[in-house]
């Protein structure tokens, strides 16, 4: 049984329990880890109750109660913390309750995934003192361990003490015995799939096994081995992920496929991803049987002229519609005019709207041919129906209309005043008004809001004057577009890294090459990272690498951390910052090779799943703690992604993988 919050709230009602505190992460050893201890082999009851007495739940809680004020799990407030079985099975992040004691409580008779059966764990709030409760053959043991931390330092310490014979054994063990687990064999391929250190043949093998593997820069031998899968959605998976595939890959992807179906997605793919084939692959493609295939064809990126205009006389309506915008500059006068009678409504509207950005368009086409939505936006319209839209038009027309690079300057500015705040917000990033009507447009700019740059200030990144131009201007999301720029003039840096919108400084950390390092390191306090530069501002070539340590104190965990960058740093504060109050200092710590082995042990019971998921990845962690790891379905993708792996290992792994003996049950 898998218990969800709401439903878990609802089972400690029914106990008698009052949930206390926030759910949040505890600063404390997780659930799982306490759970690790009652249920190992070694572990031995406090007290034992019969299974069959029939006074089972009330004895049971008696000596829960018994134990738990003698051990002090009631803090002076009554307060403890308590998980319970079932609850977020399979989830490595689960959490413990605050909760406090009712007047009319029962744990023993609610807490159990069958009736007199209790499963059930809890422990002080300041993280020293356990009390577990869990039902044997004939038995419900009740498992009380105080000292908590001592013990676990003690543990740690003990893991750590092996030589070669003890991890050799521990790498013999992994593989011996019944086979894991589906879970745990799905867990050790996504792990494979992403350790650095598996071999180009391994990589290989786990294609249609890992789907996490063509999301990572792939050798070009496992590139080659996909192409040729016998797994039509491994190559497809391909063609979405590997963004770099040359225009000869491309070709024998595409071209490789014998079905219709199955060519048409590739190609679909490859037009969304601007992808460039060879000349010969769009000779075939474009004249493929498929016709969903041909429609394609023509929005693949480096198409030959004279094949994007024979594809705009096609025989089917829906390829020429999708070639017709692109071919019309190439067309001569009788080739547009057959595309503007053409007897496909389809047709005829994509050639009205390019045939209308050079010549104005009447009412009668606006209202009559289907065209409205996308012509406000990007046509030429007649005076009189462009002043009618600015005036009359519903707001999502105005809002439309002025974006459109056409209006003439009177309009633009009649919709700079307008009502609506998005349409005056249209205008005030329109590239052809000047900074100084910019400045008058009245708008609201919320700081929070997520805003794509503006295309037309990324074409304008190389010239230096427009820059320097554009990076004064009133308008937020003009500067954060410049400060998307890989270089940028001097001065125009130094003005950006003193913006009063601290998302333009972001930007600049993120995107800019010459971004300063006073600037970085003031970013560097408040961000953490995103996708599109997950490694910035710490990962900038400008980023301050010396004079760090005198951080190391520095109130400000962010700041603290940064010490351990400083090549002064040692050891012995890599090991003072790993037992740090604040969870991203332990973390960086974690990540460091200097850590103790048994600090590494020690943070796989860290109360943060980052800092677990790090020290799983230290490289001197120990063998048999590693082979624990990868039998826990949990833990066993982290685990495989441990850059010391040994191949044989890797590969009797894998063997497991794709000829699994008979499994163990999962947890």
């Amino acid at each position: 049984m898998t218990v969800g919050k709401d439903k878990l709230m609802e089972i400690l009602r029914r106990a008698g329990l009052h949930v206390a505190g926030d759910w949040k992460t505890e600063e404390v050893v997780p659930p799982r880890s306490v759970w690790r201890l009652v249920v190992a082999a070694e572990a031995r009851p406090t007290v034992r109750v019969r299974a069959d007495r029939a006074d089972l739940v009330a004895e049971l809680n008696a000596q829960w109660h018994r134990l738990g004020t003698e051990s002090g799990i009631f803090g002076g407030d009554g307060v403890f913390l308590i998980d319970v079985a079932g609850h977020w099975t399979g989830c490595a992040s689960r959490r413990w309750t605050q909760v406090q004691l009712t007047d009319q409580w029962d744990l023993a008779g609610v807490l159990g995934e069958r009736p007199r059966q209790p499963e059930f764990v809890t422990l002080s709030m300041d993280g020293d003192t356990l009390l577990g409760v869990t039902t044997e053959e004939d038995e419900v043991w009740l498992i009380s361990v105080e000292h908590l931390r001592e013990r676990q330092e003690t543990a740690a310490r003990v893991a750590v003490q092996e030589g070669p014979r003890e991890r050799a054994a521990a790498w013999t063990s992994l593989v011996q015995g019944p086979g894991p687990s589906k879970r745990v064999r799905e867990m050790w391929a996504h792990g494979l799939a992403l350790n650095s250190a598996t071999p180009d043949d391994l990589r290989a093998r786990l294609l249609g096994v890992s789907h996490l593997l063509l999301w990572r820069r792939l050798p070009a031998a496992v590139v080659e081995a996909a192409i040729v899968h016998p797994d039509e959605q491994v190559r497809q998976l391909l063609a979405e992920a590997q963004s770099d595939l040359t225009a000869e890959q491309w070709t024998r992807l595409i071209l490789g496929e014998q079905e219709a179906r199955p060519r048409w997605i590739l190609t679909t793919i490859a037009a969304d991803q601007r992808a460039e084939l060879t000349g010969a692959a769009y000779e075939q493609l474009a004249a493929d049987r498929s016709v969903r295939v041909r429609k394609e064809t023509a929005r693949l990126r480096g198409l030959p002229v004279r094949i994007l205009t024979a594809l705009a006389g096609d025989d089917d309506p829906s390829v020429r519609a999708s070639a017709c915008q692109r071919a019309w500059p190439h067309l001569d006068s009788s080739g547009r005019r057959k595309l503007l009678d053409d007897p496909s409504g389809k047709v005829r509207i994509e050639a009205l709207l390019r045939h209308h950005r050079e010549h104005p368009m009447p009412r009668s086409v606006f209202d009559h041919e289907g065209v409205e939505g996308r012509a406000v936006e990007t046509c030429l319209l007649e005076r009189g129906l462009a002043e009618h839209l600015a005036r009359h038009g519903e707001p999502a027309q105005r809002r439309s209309l002025a974006g459109n690079p056409h209006l003439d300057p009177d309009l633009v500015g009649l919709l700079a005043q307008d009502p609506d705040e998005s349409v005056r917000f249209a205008v005030a990033i329109r590239a052809d008004i000047t900074e100084e009507q910019r400045a008058g447009i009245p708008i609201k700019f919320d700081p929070r809001m997520h805003y794509y740059p503006l295309d037309w200030v990324m074409a304008l990144h190389e010239d230096p004057s427009a820059m320097r131009r554009l990076a004064s201007s009133s308008h937020p999301l003009i500067r954060r577009s410049v400060a998307r720029a890989r270089h940028l003039p001097t001065d125009v840096v130094e003005r950006l890294a003193r913006d009063d919108d601290r998302v333009v400084q972001l930007f600049l950390a993120e995107s800019c090459d010459d971004a300063p390092a006073d600037m970085l390191l003031r970013v560097w306090q408040w961000w953490t990272g995103s996708l599109s530069a997950p490694d910035r501002p710490h990962g900038h070539p400008n980023f301050p690498r010396r004079d760090l340590l005198r951080h190391a104190d520095d109130p400000n965990a962010r700041m603290r951390q940064l010490a351990l960058d400083d090549p002064e740093s040692t050891a012995k504060l890599v090991e003072e910052f790993s037992r740090d109050s604040n969870e991203e200092v332990r973390h960086r710590a974690a990540s460091d090779p200097r850590l103790s082995p048994a600090s590494a042990v020690r943070l796989l019971d860290d109360p943060h799943e980052h800092v677990r998921y790090a020290a799983a990845l230290h490289p001197r962690l120990p063998a048999r703690v590693l082979v624990r790891l990868l039998r826990d379905a949990d833990t066993a993708q982290t685990a495989a992604r441990h850059p010391a792996l040994p191949v044989p290992v890797m590969e009797q792994m894998l063997q497991r993988i794709q000829h699994p003996a008979p499994a163990t049950p999962g947890p």
